[in-house]
C-alpha cells in the first residue's frame, strides 16, 4: 500500500471532502439513518392539516418521542405521517394535533391505547383524530366575514329600526316601565325569597340526613318483597299439590265405586244395629263394672284367693241384690 505522502493531494482532497460531506450530512440526519435513527414511521388521518408540518415533534403524555415526517392530501383529507422511537404505539391509539406555542407552532399528540401493537400500515382512522381550534384561522376567517359586509344596506336598516322603535316609544317605555316594576317586587321580597331558600337548604339537609334511612327502608322492603315472593311460590305449590291430590282421590274413587258402595252400606247397617242396641251396651258395661271389680279384690291379694259368699244368712241378703237400674234389678 502506498504511503499518503506518495498518492496525489488531488485524490486525498475529494476522498476527505466526500468523507467529511457524509460524517455533517449523518449528523444532521441521524434520525433517518436506517440503523442509527431507528424508529416506527406510522400514519394518521386528520379532517384537516390544522397547521401542522414536517419536523413538528411527537408526543406521547407530553414527552418528545419523534417528529412529523410529512403531511399529504389525501381525497378528502389529510395524512400526516411520524416517526416514533422508544415508544409503545397500541392499535387502538388516537391522535390530536396541539397548539405549541403562541405563534402558531403545533405538535402531534398520541395516546397509546389498545392490546397490540398499532401495524405501521393501517393508519389511525378518522374517528380517532381529532384538530384544535386555530385562533389565527378564525380571526382570518373573521376578516374575510366582515370585509363582505354590505355596510351600506347596513346602515339602512340601522335607520329603519330606529324609525320603527321610535314610533312606538310608548309601548317600548311601558315594557322597560313592567320590567323596572318587576324588578322592584322580587327586591321587595328579598327576605321572603331568603327565607324561601334557607327553608329548602333546611329541607334538603333533612333529606341528606335521612339518606340512610331512605336506602335502609328501600333495603328492607325488597328483603319483605322477595320473602313475599318465597311465600307466593310455596302457596302455589301447595294449592297445586292439593289440586293433584284431588284429582287422585276422585281417581280412586271413581275405579273403586263398584267396591265401595256395598261396603258403605254394610257399615250403615251396622251403624243402625249398635245403635238400637245402645241401652243393652249400657247396662252390660254397668253390670259388668261390679263383676270384675270383685274378681279384682278376689286374685289380687297374692298367692292365695279371697272370696266371699252372699245370701247364705237371710238377715245378710241384702248386699247382694243387684241396685235398681232403670227401674229393674
Amino acid at each position: 500500500m502506498k504511503p499518503f505522502s506518495e498518492r496525489g493531494p488531488i485524490t486525498l482532497g475529494v476522498a476527505g471532502t466526500a468523507v467529511l460531506a457524509a460524517v455533517v450530512t449523518a449528523t444532521f440526519h441521524h434520525d433517518s439513518l436506517p440503523i442509527v435513527g431507528g424508529g416506527t414511521t406510522y400514519t394518521a388521518e386528520f379532517g384537516e392539516s390544522a397547521g401542522i408540518t414536517p419536523d413538528n415533534e411527537v408526543r406521547v403524555a407530553g414527552i418528545r418521542v419523534g417528529e412529523v415526517t410529512d403531511v399529504d392530501l389525501a381525497e378528502d383529507r389529510v395524512l400526516v405521517s411520524f416517526r416514533v422511537s422508544d415508544a409503545w404505539i397500541g392499535d387502538r391509539t388516537s391522535a390530536e394535533i396541539k397548539l405549541k406555542t403562541l405563534l402558531g407552532q403545533k405538535y402531534l399528540a398520541l395516546r397509546p391505547a389498545g392490546d397490540d401493537v398499532l401495524n405501521p400500515d393501517t393508519p389511525i382512522p378518522l374517528r380517532r383524530t381529532t384538530t384544535p381550534y386555530d385562533v389565527t384561522e378564525a380571526f382570518e376567517t373573521l376578516a374575510d366575514t366582515a370585509g363582505e359586509i354590505d355596510t351600506d344596506r347596513l346602515a339602512e336598516s340601522f335607520r329603519t329600526l330606529s324609525a320603527t322603535l321610535d314610533g312606538s316609544a310608548d309601548h317600548v317605555r311601558g315594557a322597560l316601565d313592567g320590567l323596572s316594576a318587576l324588578s322592584r317586587t322580587i327586591a321587595s321580597r328579598d327576605d321572603e325569597l331568603a327565607d324561601l331558600l334557607e327553608g329548602a337548604r333546611a329541607v334538603s339537609g333533612t333529606l341528606a340526613d335521612s339518606a340512610e334511612d331512605f336506602d335502609r327502608l328501600i333495603n328492607d322492603g325488597n328483603l319483605l318483597l322477595t320473602e313475599l315472593n318465597h311465600r307466593r311460590e310455596a302457596v302455589r305449590e301447595l294449592l297445586t299439590g292439593t289440586r293433584r291430590l284431588a284429582e287422585q282421590i276422585s281417581g280412586v274413587v271413581a275405579d273403586n265405586r263398584d267396591q265401595l258402595t256395598p261396603a258403605l252400606e254394610q257399615l250403615g247397617v251396622v251403624t243402625d244395629v249398635l245403635q238400637r242396641h245402645t241401652d243393652d251396651l249400657d247396662r252390660t258395661l254397668e253390670l259388668a263394672g261390679p263383676y270384675f271389680r270383685v274378681v279384682n279384690n278376689t286374685v289380687g291379694s297374692g298367692r292365695w284367693i279371697d272370696h266371699y259368699l252372699c245370701g247364705l244368712v237371710e238377715d245378710n241378703r241384702a248386699p247382694c241384690r243387684a241396685p235398681w237400674i232403670g227401674g229393674q234389678r
